[in-house]
């Protein structure tokens, strides 16, 4: 029998206010790992402190018939959407609903339903608290600045603090992007400015990053003209850069724009809901024979990038730290944390440089990034060449403080050359035995960048390349079993001797023997 849609709101309601998740027996992925930063703001004294909780969120879960989901959410005005949308919609995608036998316009359907049920139910959990807000507003006096909050009767105060109440329980709203691996498939919905990059490697080196989708926002040419088939003045929301304090079109929640939208002046034209919660779900993505690894950034960690650097090569960049860390770490939990710590890093760098870039990073939002990997190699330890790690050269872009122009920076990445992890079990090394190992050249790698909207293609294998050849070789054991030196440390010898030995000879003493 099923419920009255009163009594499951209600429940929808308790189990907002509550510690319960409707996803708490669902097993975690052990594929991904998850890195995350709290918003900071730079005061004077360029140290950072923190403007309000956390407001992202995520979920990494494995359903049955080798389906996976992941997805990101940058919660906006607190994070209650953030935190309904992650568990509804693990409810609505992994509780059943998907099978294996599932053709690709039937999971295109199921995921839009989805998203559909997540926006309902979300509004149902404050449609009370909603009614509460606008009867209470019929006794609200127009607003008065002469009159302060003191010089109101007692009873005016205590509807003035129960409307505030209110509308912290009611504002606030989420974007979304989530990833579904299913028959070994890849299928991406995004509502909003979050990211997907799908890096590919393949058996001859060649490394493609897949930017999957756009983002919904008052640059994207689509979603203005959506927005000006509904009457709204496009060019207006694009010289205004954003809607009701944020840059997306799409959105979760947020009751501002979706109920009340009439009474924003750039959307006061529209003839119907302009800010939708629709999913945009671009062609499917097979993973056969993929061999690289699965991204999924918040809109803060994008920007805090970005804002950095530029966003000319953003995405290769942040592709480089991934690998660099994968080449490093144990695990994908302390890969994706690096990286996002990375990020934090190089953007407070900036902001204290006092460079051109600097205005543009005093402060940044919370930023999270997932990491799935896809039968990639993870480090079993901190690899040196003479253990046995495989060089894999990747170029990492780097801006000038004099100049506007990047060049790259070539740093060597070894890879553990036994026990890959493949499918998140330890196996043999699936690389085929002419792949090249320290003693010989090390692969070429290609990076390509490639939008899955607009289908342009750039090789970038010239000074912006993310991976560059370049040969090595291992560093070869003297008659004493030892290797020379990467780095030559005589003159910081020849200053500790000068500073710390009164004169005397530094033979027998520091350096090496």
């Amino acid at each position: 029998m099923q419920q009255h849609p009163s009594n499951m709101a209600a429940q929808r309601r308790t189990l907002m206010q509550s510690h319960q998740s409707w996803t708490d027996d669902l097993p975690l992925c052990q594929m991904c790992g998850v890195g995350s930063a709290t918003n900071c703001v730079y005061g004077p004294d360029d140290k950072g402190t923190q403007s309000h909780p956390n407001e992202d969120g995520h979920l990494r879960f494995r359903g049955e018939d080798g389906c996976f989901l992941y997805g990101v959410f940058n919660g906006y005005d607190g994070g209650r959407v953030a935190s309904f949308a992650s568990q509804c919609l693990t409810a609505e995608l992994l509780l059943g609903q998907l099978k294996s036998s599932h053709t690709d316009s039937d999971v295109r359907r199921i995921l839009t339903q989805a998203f559909d049920v997540v926006e309902k139910s979300y509004f149902e959990t404050i449609d009370h608290a909603l009614a509460e807000k606008a009867h209470l507003s019929t006794y609200v006096l127009p607003h008065n600045e002469n009159v302060s909050f003191h010089q109101l009767s007692p009873q005016s105060q205590k509807v003035q603090e129960r409307l505030k109440e209110l509308e912290q329980e009611v504002s606030g709203g989420a974007t979304a992007v989530v990833a579904l691996i299913l028959n070994n498939k890849l299928y991406i919905a995004n509502v909003g400015t979050n990211r997907v990059l799908l890096c590919k490697s393949s058996s001859d080196g060649q490394n493609q990053v897949l930017q999957i989708g756009r983002p919904h926002n008052t640059d994207n040419e689509d979603e203005l003209q959506r927005l000006a088939a509904l009457g709204v003045d496009s060019a207006r929301v694009r010289q205004a850069g954003q809607i009701a304090g944020q840059s997306s079109t799409r959105r979760l929640g947020d009751y501002r724009v979706k109920l009340n939208y009439t009474e924003i002046d750039l959307l006061s034209s529209a003839k119907t809901k302009p800010i939708i919660a629709e999913p945009e779900i671009p062609v499917s993505q097979s993973l056969d024979s993929v061999t690289g690894f699965l991204l999924l950034l918040s809109e803060g960690l994008i920007n805090a990038l970005e804002s950095a650097h530029g966003t000319e090569q953003a995405n290769q960049e942040i592709v480089a730290m991934v690998a660099a860390e994968l080449a490093l770490q144990t695990s994908l939990e302390a890969v994706a944390q690096s990286v996002v710590e990375r990020v934090k890093r190089l953007h407070h760098d900036v902001y204290v440089s006092g460079r051109q870039r600097a205005t543009y990073c005093s402060q940044h939002e919370d930023m999270t990034l997932l990491i799935r990997t896809l039968n990639y190699p993870l480090a079993e330890g901190a690899l040196t060449p003479t253990q046995g790690g495989r060089i894999y050269p990747v170029s990492v872009p780097y801006s000038n403080s004099q100049s506007t122009s990047k060049t790259s920076v070539t740093l060597s990445l070894v890879m553990p050359s036994q026990n890959t992890l493949t499918n998140g079990t330890n196996t043999a090394s699936t690389l085929e035995e002419g792949t090249p190992t320290p003693g010989s050249q090390s692969p070429t790698a290609t990076l390509q960048s490639t939008n899955t909207q607009t289908q342009s293609s750039s090789s970038s294998s010239g000074d912006g390349s993310l991976f560059r050849q370049r040969g090595s070789q291992a560093a070869q054991p003297d008659e004493t079993g030892r290797v020379p030196p990467y780095v030559d440390f005589t003159q910081f010898y020849s200053l500790w001797g000068s500073d710390h030995c009164d004169g005397q000879s530094t033979q027998g003493g520091l350096g090496p023997q």
